[in-house]
């Protein structure tokens, strides 16, 4: 990565984006190592590295959870689903934003959402619904996983490009698709290795208004292509800013499970988007507790280090 000419973007820091509950989901409790999710009907507990802290409610609510993930803690580390009740479908429906779409219980801990990534899908459905009127918005989803961002984002009346390196991950996100009813919506479905993709875009000179991009730690592409976070970022953030628009609404990074302070993804777009004008806006993505109710204060339990360039 060659240092940029220009001055660096302004800076906001550190800033907490905090998504509370939504109308398919909250975070009920957490401690111990765990935290106590409701998905739709479902009550789910899952490993949580990060809750540090003892739970609040008794273990006698905890005890009622319709699914239990047991196995490896490491966030990529494979599982297996425990139902202390009764088997639970494959399946089941969800909604977050007006967004329908179907929960999964998978080996690797994950149902399919990630919800503390409201926070940015929020900012993006109101930067899309500013702009409406006009000719459609151009938005990347790069490692896009089931699609619920790729559909917020069609909803919003934006032309969507949606990449992940996973054929099942793309065919559960055209389940979701058409589960929305956003069949008619203008989403291209691509099973393709990220950063490949984005070579060939920057070589065809195709450009995007916002670019969303969510990378693992660790992951391979449809023909072996290996992708290790902290080799292949900086790169990646490079393409991200050449095929961004001249006056693009944002560039959106979020990391999961790595050993690094905020400040590391933070000065890497800051050095990106230098020459660039904007802003960038670092720290963590954070979910709040809000009791069996979803409507009480609680703590905030941090999920994930993020970076967003923004215009202004």
């Amino acid at each position: 990565m060659a240092l940029k000419d220009g001055d660096r973007p302004a800076e906001r820091i550190p800033h907490i984006l905090e998504s509370v509950s939504a109308d398919g989901f909250h975070l009920i409790d957490s401690g111990h190592g765990l935290k106590l999710e409701q998905y739709g009907n479902y009550r789910i507990v899952r490993p949580e590295a990060q809750a540090l802290w003892p739970p609040l409610l008794e273990e006698k609510v905890w005890a009622k959870a319709d699914a239990i993930f047991t196995g490896d803690t490491d966030e990529d580390g494979m599982g297996r689903w425990r139902f202390p009740e009764a088997a639970l479908g494959e399946t089941w429906p969800l909604r977050i934003m007006d967004i329908d779409f179907l929960g999964r219980f998978t080996s690797f801990r994950h149902v399919g959402v990630f919800p503390e990534q409201i926070a940015h899908w929020q900012w993006m459905r109101d930067v899309l619904e500013a702009r409406r009127g006009g000719q459609k918005a151009k938005v990347l989803n790069l490692f896009g996983y089931t699609g619920v961002a790729s559909l917020v984002a069609a909803a919003a009346g934006a032309e969507v490009t949606h990449v992940d390196a996973s054929k099942k991950a793309i065919g559960w996100a055209r389940e979701n698709q058409a589960l929305s009813g956003l069949n008619d919506k203008p989403i291209r479905w691509i099973c393709d290795d990220a950063m490949k993709f984005i070579e060939r875009e920057e070589r065809r000179g195709n450009h995007y208004d916002i670019i969303l991009t969510d990378p693992p730690k660790f992951g391979r592409g449809p023909n072996g292509e290996v992708w290790q976070l902290f080799e292949h970022l900086p790169r990646m953030l490079d393409l991200c800013r050449s095929i961004l628009k001249p006056d693009a609404m944002g560039l959106v990074l979020t990391a999961y499970s790595i050993r690094a302070s905020f400040y590391s993804v933070h000065e890497l777009m800051m050095e990106t988007m230098r020459g660039f004008g904007g802003v960038v806006e670092s720290g963590e993505l954070v979910i709040r507790e809000g009791g069996l109710s979803g409507t009480e204060p609680g703590r905030a339990l941090s999920t994930s280090l993020y970076a967003r360039w923004l215009p202004q």
